[in-house]
């Protein structure tokens, strides 16, 4: 698709042409396990990376593949990985640049399941992490040593909804050697185009706001192609050297700009497994049809909410980089200039016990383990999703015991504010 077309056409026409058997117009789910050869030679080619097309579902299919052009069209990437989750996508992400003895740098101001998955499951990889705030551009130069392959951070951080300075992150990374990888999760692509900013690998958790409805999982790695892997010789030997794991194949000096691509298919997804199934790729492509006019709707409903909360006795502090207040405010226009998302925290009066009243005395807001979906929802992540975190790492992250994580969705803003008004009364008296 032309990259000339805008974003709100590409969210509905990229990766989506007519089926040419029968003309369908809206992508069909391939529920199929495998595909036929047309015979020997192109079976060869198929896995010689000679010519593309479809082998076995683990690895490629036809409908997790158009959304893979899709995110990628809207990223602005060269090629992108679907897999099976936000989690799963991270893991992709470092697969082809780590070893054993190698570390990431990553912010401080992650997801709570992000820092588990980077301060223990990693190490099981033999692979390490230095937890950095972001904020403190020295700090994070620092930490990068000869043993980095990457520098980790969200555009809108989960949960606070704090706004990195890509450019000046991006411009740290590059000097050290080093891919930067956003998770672009709480941003989409349509407030945030990490790399625009310098980004080289953009992650998803197509979960959130890209599916929008809360029905399936999945994830999704979008690589810039703009990373020279053979810079460095032996920095990153899965990708530009022999790779014994695909017998011999250079990836980067066969493959160019597609090089992290194919390897994430060809060895991520054959041996890992992370495999996106095709009807849920399906639920996500239908939803970023609609991708721009729900994030329109969230941000501004957010930003009503978090001036409304701003302002209420019975509320601490709001952490809503879209109000004036918040240190994070200068950054909008640069990084997401459509708005600042609609996820953030809210300090309660009264602490622990009150977030809990009023986590429970809601009526219109789900408490769920999730984000960006239509309806607004809330967590006390302290309790939840970052229950495994150290007080210190809770709150590095945004996470403390008098804090609610807010998803705020696209209903009336009215309602929304009603029923956080009459939970509040009853958490706070």
């Amino acid at each position: 698709m032309s990259n000339d077309h805008s974003f709100e056409t590409k969210q509905i026409h990229a990766g989506a042409n007519p089926d040419p058997a029968t003309g369908a117009r809206q992508v069909p789910i391939y529920q199929t396990t495998a595909y036929v050869f047309r015979d020997a030679e192109h079976a060869a080619n198929l896995f010689n990376l000679a010519e593309v097309g479809y082998i076995y579902s683990r690895l490629t299919n036809p409908t997790v593949g158009a959304l893979g052009e899709r995110i990628a069209a809207l990223e602005g990437g060269a090629g992108a990985v679907c897999c099976s989750s936000g989690h799963a996508a991270q893991i992709m992400a470092l697969f082809p640049l780590m070893e054993p003895g190698r570390n990431i740098v990553a912010s401080t101001r992650l997801y709570g399941g992000t820092v588990q998955q980077f301060s223990n499951t990693i190490r099981k990889f033999g692979w390490s992490c230095k937890f950095v705030d972001f904020d403190d551009l020295d700090a994070v130069a620092a930490a990068i040593d000869d043993d980095t392959r990457a520098v980790f951070c969200e555009s809108i951080a989960n949960p606070g909804g704090y706004i990195t300075d890509l450019d000046a992150i991006a411009a740290v990374a590059d000097k050290g050697g080093v891919p930067l990888i956003v998770d672009n999760t709480s941003a989409t692509p349509y407030l945030c185009n990490p790399i625009a900013h310098g980004a080289t690998l953009v992650v998803h958790s197509t979960t959130k706001y890209l599916t929008g409805n809360g029905t399936v999982t999945g994830g999704c790695v979008v690589d810039s192609g703009q990373f020279d892997w053979s810079a460095t010789p032996g920095k990153f030997p899965s990708l530009a050297s022999p790779e014994p794991a695909y017998h011999g194949i250079n990836f980067h000096e066969a493959l160019g700009a597609m090089a992290f691509t194919f390897h994430s298919i060809a060895i991520g997804l054959r041996d890992l497994g992370m495999t996106m199934n095709p009807q849920g790729a399906h639920y996500t492509l239908m939803g970023i049809e609609t991708l721009s006019l729900r994030m329109d709707k969230h941000v501004a409903n957010a930003k009503a909410v978090a001036e409304w909360l701003e302002k209420d006795d019975r509320i601490d502090a709001v952490t809503y980089a879209g109000l004036p207040s918040s240190p994070y405010h200068g950054r909008i226009e640069k990084i997401c200039p459509k708005g600042a998302g609609a996820l953030f925290t809210v300090s309660v009066k009264g602490g622990y016990d009150a977030c809990v009243k009023l986590v429970d005395s809601l009526e219109l807001f789900s408490h769920v383990a999730n984000l960006g979906d239509t309806r607004s929802l809330i967590i006390h992540s302290a309790s939840t999703t970052h229950r495994q975190l150290t007080p210190e790492q809770r709150e590095a992250a945004g996470a403390a015991d008098n804090v609610v994580r807010l998803s705020i969705g696209t209903e009336d803003p009215a309602d929304i504010i009603a029923d956080l008004d009459q939970a509040l009364a009853k958490a706070t008296t």
